[in-house]
This record gives C-alpha cells, structure tokens and sequence, in this order.
C-alpha cells in the first residue's frame, strides 16, 4: 500500500505544481488534453489547460485554444503539442511560453507574452526553434499530406516576395516603428521596417538597418526618420528608388545597388539641406536643437562623405556643393561653413557590420514539396534558428527549416498555406467553415 500512497501522493503534487495555461475555446471531432502523472481529458469548450499538457488532435479533428495572456491558436488536425513552459502575470518582467511542436501544426494570433519581450515567447520542434515577437502566424511540420493537399489545388501559386524595405540587424536599447495609421511597435533584431514608416531610437540606444539593396544605417540614439520612398526589383535595379528623411538625429549611411544603377534616385533629405549621392558613404547629424527650440526643427546639421562623394543643397538655396570623400558641411539657417573632420565616428560605420542577406531576405533552393516546418507570417515578426541557420521573417513570408539544418524561403508561397481551409483562431464562427466531416465534400482548390 504505501509505494501507492507514494505515487498517489506524487501525482497530486504534480498536478498541484503545474500553473493554469488557459482553456479551449471550441473543439470538434475527438481530442485530448493530458497533465503528466494523470489521465487525459477530453477537449471541450471551457476545458482548462495547465502547464505541461500535451494536447493531441485527431484526423480530422480540431480544437482552438486560449491562453491567459490573450494568445489563440487553432490546433490542426493530426497534431500533437505540448505547453512545456507558460507562465503569465500582467505586467511581470518573467512572463514566458514554449510550445513543443511534435506534429501536425497550428495557426496562431499571439498575446501579450510575444508582445511585451523578446524571445519571451517560443515554438519548439525538432527542426528549429521559432521566436515570436508580436505575431499572427501559422507553424505547421510537413511530410507527404502537405504535398498531397498541395496537388489538389487547380490554383497558381502567388510569389513568396519579400514585403519589408529594410531590416534590423543590430540592436542595442529601445526602437521602434510607427505606420501610416500611427500604430507604433517595438523592433528587435531581425524586426522589418515598410516604406512609410518612422523609426525613433531612444537616447542611449542605435541600431544598424540593411534594406533589400544593400543599403545600410547606423542610427545614433534619440534618432528620428522616415522611410519616403523605397522600391527595389534586383532584375530592374535602375528603377529603384530610396528616400530617406532625417528629422533629427545621426546616421551613417552605405548606399546600395540603386545608387549604384541609378544614383539619381537615392536622396535625404535633412532640416537644413538635401543630399544626393555618388555612390556613397556619409554621415547625417542633426544633434537635438537648443534648449527653447522646437524638437522636431533642429537648428543645423553637419554631413560629411567618407565613401565616394555627395552633393548638398542647403535649404532655401539653389547652388549645390559637391563633397568628395574626407570633406564635409556644416549647415545651419544661417551659417555654411566646411567641416574637417566627422563628428559621428562613435558610431560604427556601416560598411564594417557583417550582413547575412540570405536569412533577412533572399529566397530559393526550398521546394514547397520539400519536408519540415514550415512558417508562414500574416502580421509581425517570426526567427526561425535550426542548429546551423537562422531565418528572419516579416510580414506576409513563408519560411522553411529541413530537419538537415537547411533554412530558407520557397520562391512562391506553398498552395497548403495559401489555401488553408483551417480557421484561423480569432474566427467567430469556426463552425461554418467545416474544418472536420467535410473531407469528401472539399472544392478542388481548398485544402484543409
């Protein structure tokens, strides 16, 4: 009797210990819930979920979930998933979630563990592991079903294209980027910025942005910009454009293969002037004005070239001032006078930061019927780290890591994911879109 007692007496502590993760929302078809040390449970709606459950989903069956910091995800059918780490208090600095991903797959629309700090929020599988920073995604591990859902699609496939403009490299302290619409949220490294957007370093923080061209940033700290303009096709880089507005701040610039094609079509523009570029690298400095003065005017602004050459046009002027390499400017609204020496080589210049093109942007060598996990990102900012690569994706990307350690982008986006018959977890009527019994009844061009 008493090694009974001893295991009861365990099993009681383990189910005492393990934290509340949150509870399902909608279940259909057959599923289940199960804590180490007791027996499963059967999904339900209103089923609580505690921190080391496995949930596992049968063919044809699905379940979506909710977590206590807002998080949702749909549960594929033929999946299998365990909580290994949640722990959520609003506003604690220790907030933190890993999922293991054993099988099958999920969609998810994420709360606030994956927006409030990096790398708080993780997905596991045997691949790679995937950080979330503030993100609706899709996770799904692929063998044969996925290429056979595929081949039910009568549909072309759409380009896997990469949407961002630039991306963070380096990051130190805190920045951030604010759309059109005025929403604003936090970039870490890896993070994408989209043409329109301002980004704004805090005042001990810089960070370095590379853009699909291979053009480069340095920002300094209390750093205030604007994208304008950015268009770049690597076949037509002659067509591209690059616009850049500095409010106030510093950065050092590299400009890339537009400037490189088409030099006319790259421009910043300052408080107290305009540059254009030769080939270029540069500096920008437009310190924060005097005290009384109003923030977002600094009174001046120095430029220097030490890379190639730039022409300036102060405000208010016609003539323009060519700098070559080694010389610089100082402008204010009142004063031009020539500068000897830059004034921002505390910052790292661009050129010397090491760049990895292939994780933030590039594309190809993955077939959509190749086998693993696949990510696709709908809002936000996903890595995906197997043992020997990392893979930065943005807005509207699909990525993939082989259980070889080989990561990368298919060159057009998989037919299972763009015609995903799964719900997506914030639907409000799940039920409606028949995600079980209906395999028989499926249009030639849905998958599930």
């Amino acid at each position: 009797m008493r090694p009974l007692v001893g295991a009861m007496l365990m099993v009681a502590a383990l189910a005492a210990a393990a934290q509340p993760a949150g509870e399902v929302q909608f279940s259909r078809g057959v599923g289940f819930a199960q804590t180490p040390g007791q027996l499963p449970r059967t999904l339900g709606k209103g089923l609580p979920l505690m921190e080391g459950d496995r949930l596992t989903i049968a063919e044809d069956s699905a379940a979506i979930i909710r977590l206590q910091d807002g998080t949702r995800m749909t549960l594929r059918p033929n999946s299998e998933m365990i909580v290994q780490q949640y722990q959520f208090k609003e506003g604690a600095p220790d907030n933190a979630m890993l999922m293991q991903l054993l099988r099958g797959g999920f969609r998810a629309v994420t709360g606030a563990i994956s927006k409030d700090a990096p790398n708080a929020a993780k997905i596991q599988t045997a691949n790679a592991m995937v950080a979330i920073h503030g993100t609706d995604f899709d996770a799904r591990l692929c063998a044969q079903e996925c290429k056979a859902e595929a081949a039910k699609v009568t549909e072309k496939a759409q380009p896997n294209a990469v949407q961002a403009s630039a991306k963070l490299i380096s990051a130190q302290g805190d920045i951030s980027a604010t759309d059109g619409s005025g929403s604003k949220r936090k970039l870490v490294e890896g993070a994408s910025v989209y043409p329109g957007e301002t980004v704004e370093t805090g005042p001990v923080s810089k960070g370095v942005l590379i853009f699909r061209d291979e053009s480069r940033l340095t920002l300094g700290s209390s750093t205030h910009f604007k994208v304008d303009g950015f268009v770049f096709d690597d076949k037509n880089p002659t067509e591209g454009r690059f616009f850049i507005s500095l409010v106030r701040g510093s950065m050092r610039a590299l400009t890339g293969l537009i400037g490189k094609a088409n030099n006319r079509n790259v421009k910043f523009v300052a408080p107290t002037a305009t540059v254009g570029i030769r080939g270029t690298g540069l500096d920008l400095d437009c310190p924060a004005p005097e005290e009384g003065a109003t923030p977002e005017q600094p009174v001046s602004c120095s430029f220097f070239t030490w890379l190639g050459s730039i022409e300036v046009a102060a405000a208010g002027r016609t003539a323009l001032q060519i700098l070559e390499a080694g010389q610089g400017l100082f402008v204010s609204r009142t004063v031009i006078r020539p500068l000897t020496a830059p004034t921002l080589e505390r910052l790292q210049r661009p050129d010397t930061v090491p760049v990895n093109m292939k994780q933030l942007f590039s594309n190809g060598g993955v077939s959509v019927e190749d086998e693993g996990l696949f990510v696709t990102v709908r809002e936000g900012h996903v890595e995906v780290a197997s043992a020997s690569e990392t893979l930065q994706l943005g807005r509207g990307e699909t990525g993939f890591a082989g259980a070889d350690g080989r990561t990368g982008r298919p060159i057009e986006t998989p037919l299972f994911i763009q015609f995903d018959r799964v719900p997506l977890p914030n639907n409000p009527n799940p039920m409606l879109l028949g995600i079980v019994g209906e395999v028989r009844n499926r249009s030639s061009n849905q998958c599930r």
